[in-house]
């Protein structure tokens, strides 16, 4: 799953990079959860939790439905 999970990652990246920033995947756990870093101006972003969970979040379920949430790793 962690292809998979990489691949639609990888849908979203342009989006972030045009703003300045990025994310990586740290993990993806056995019951759903992806943990994913935050990096460059979306790291110490206000919005970042927003881009996380209406952003990345979002377009992970809607591509993956086993994914069952998205969390920050630091």
């Amino acid at each position: 799953m962690k292809e998979k999970v990489q691949e639609v990652l990888d849908k979203v990246r342009p989006m972030l990079q045009a703003d300045g920033g990025d994310c990586e995947l740290v993990d993806v756990t056995d019951d759903g959860i992806v943990k994913v870093r935050l990096t460059g101006a979306c790291g110490g972003c206000p919005m970042s939790t927003m881009t996380l969970k209406m952003g990345i979040e979002k377009r992970l379920k809607e591509e993956l439905p086993e994914v069952k949430s998205v969390e920050q790793a630091f």
